[in-house]
């Protein structure tokens, strides 16, 4: 396994050449036409893009591309506040009802005008089943995203009312990740027509492009504006924004050393460094929500002993990860949750390094280096499993794995592609897994019930449950914090859940790393965003 203590020589060399590849900015127009000049902002993904269609996903990057084309009822800045978009007004008018007042004259780049209709119909083809028909009739991944939201009314062409099934504290941090489709254009083109040309409300529309390589758009004059609160308020800067696909990190890296695009995501950590030394090249960060575990299957031997859980927490030197391969990019994870959610339990601290602790909760599980060999064994045989993970997370993987074999246990790392993996962790057949999940809502709801309740099938509960784990009391309380709205009792029913889960530890909790992304130095009015989606409505080439 690959140390973490040191670059290898082949990422040295790496850097090296990243550093002298061509630095040729991006053409521009000698100064006499830069009047009709077109600014063209070219952003790399580090994957594709899913679909072009709002209702129909449930990934990150992809929410990326469709927010540039596409407006919500609300959204949020760079960090965790939530401003109103499409809505004017958003009002509580008791607990299970909220009631949006819409702007009046946003049209969609049909030209036609935005009303109450086209908010019914999006957030009914999230929330009813097999409202989306292409490829074949399917429920809106996104609808575990809105759950208790029930029925959506009309009340006026520019007034909605959203019925819930329960009080749901953070309904608008939630609502953030919906965006409002033309029903008229939608229904005449259909599914597969609207992926394929989509329609929106956003400062972008579409052109042309294919999921796997690049999409392209180009401004929409008629825009509307935007949220107020979130100036620049008007017509988006450029001309047109290309989000280019390029998946390999190096290769996006030396992309923007060449000025071949203007801002990249995941940056990775071993060459943040060779990013900052160039001057044409500016790294920013921003705090991240996508804490990074072990996911551990408690119902496999011996992994159904939680003193070996909490022995393998004992057994990884974070602190050292984080300065070894982050550069101090990154905080320990304290139990379940990031420490930037606002639920988190601020008495709770990372389980601390020490190996003579973790070999002592081991021995006591009846693992032990019975031969004096240097490996740990377990039934009278070398204890070993395999973390799987995937590509993304190979270099904390084998610095993971490396720690674990130093004290002894005989753990190595497989890389898998997640579609095929995910199957399989579900299903329980899998024996530990490193991995992460998203909170960029800043709250328990759409982290807790995935990753740490138990499955339950056809619900959002469990979806991202790879550990097994079934705590009856702590499905209690994730269900009670959804609905309970008093922020004190709510913090108390989540301190508790989140007290059970450090104890019983169902994974290794590692790290939370923090967003890294890069722009050209001549990219202005752009922050890397907590939730890592990028709105280009505000960017500017100097």
């Amino acid at each position: 396994m690959r140390t973490i203590k040191h670059l290898s020589i082949p990422l040295l060399l790496l850097v090296s050449w990243l550093l002298s590849a061509c630095a040729a900015p991006i053409a521009e127009a000698p100064v006499g036409e830069a009047a009709t000049t077109v600014k063209t902002l070219v952003v790399g993904l580090a994957e594709a893009p899913l679909t072009l269609d709002p209702a129909d996903h449930r990934n990150r990057t992809t929410e990326t591309v469709i927010r540039n084309m596409f407006d919500g009822l609300v959204t949020r800045d760079t960090r965790n506040g939530v401003h109103l978009e499409l809505a004017e007004s958003a009002e509580l008018l008791d607990p299970v009802t909220w009631e949006f007042k819409l702007r009046r004259g946003v049209k969609f780049h049909d030209g036609s005008e935005m009303t109450a209709d086209d908010v019914v119909f999006t957030f009914n083809r999230i929330i009813q089943e097999n409202m989306i028909e292409y490829p074949e009739p399917h429920t809106s991944p996104r609808k575990g995203l809105i759950a208790p939201l029930q029925e959506v009314e009309k009340v006026d062409d520019y007034t909605v009312r959203f019925h819930l099934s329960a009080p749901w504290p953070p309904a608008m941090q939630l609502f953030v990740h919906q965006q409002v489709v033309p029903q008229a254009y939608l229904e005449a083109v259909g599914t597969k027509g609207f992926v394929e040309q989509p329609i929106g409300a956003g400062p972008f529309k579409f052109v042309s492009g294919q999921l796997d390589d690049q999409i392209v758009m180009e401004r929409f004059d008629d825009y509307w504006g935007g949220a107020p609160t979130l100036p620049p308020v008007g017509p988006a800067c450029v001309d047109r924004a290309i989000f280019r696909v390029i998946p390999e990190a190096s290769t996006r890296v030396a992309a923007l050393l060449a000025g071949e695009v203007h801002i990249i995501q995941a940056v990775p950590p071993e060459l943040v460094g060779a990013l900052m030394q160039s001057p044409d090249v500016v790294v920013k960060t921003a705090p991240g929500t996508r804490p990074k575990w072990v996911e551990l299957n408690v119902n496999q031997p011996p992994f159904d002993n939680k003193l070996v859980r909490q022995a393998l927490n004992h057994l990884v030197d974070k602190d050292l990860i984080i300065e070894a391969i982050y550069e101090g990019r990154a905080v320990p994870l304290p139990g379940v949750l990031s420490p930037f959610n606002d639920f988190a339990d601020p008495s709770l601290s990372p389980y601390p390094y020490d190996i003579d602790r973790g070999l002592a909760l081991l021995a006591e599980a009846g693992i032990n280096d019975a031969n004096g060999d240097g490996k740990l064994d377990w039934e009278g045989a070398t204890w070993s499993f395999v973390i799987d993970t995937i590509e993304e997370h190979r270099q904390l993987g084998e610095a993971v794995v490396s720690q674990l074999q130093q004290a002894g246990v005989d753990a190595n790392l497989r890389l898998w592609e997640y579609s095929v993996v995910r199957p399989m962790l579900l299903a329980g057949e899998r024996t530990a897994y490193l991995g992460d999940w998203g909170d960029s809502a800043f709250d328990p709801v759409g982290h807790m019930e995935a990753k740490w309740h138990g499955i339950v099938e056809g619900s959002p509960y469990g979806r991202g449950n790879f550990s097994g784990y079934n705590n009856p009391r702590v499905n209690e309380l994730i269900v009670a914090g959804e609905t309970e709205t008093n922020v004190d009792k709510r913090r108390e029913i989540y301190n508790e859940a989140q007290a059970i889960l450090y104890d019983e530890a169902p994974a290794i909790f590692l790290i939370l790393p923090e967003e890294v992304e890069a722009s050209r130095a001549n990219v202005t009015n752009w922050e890397p965003a907590s939730d890592s989606r990028i709105n280009l409505h505000d960017v500017c080439l100097e």
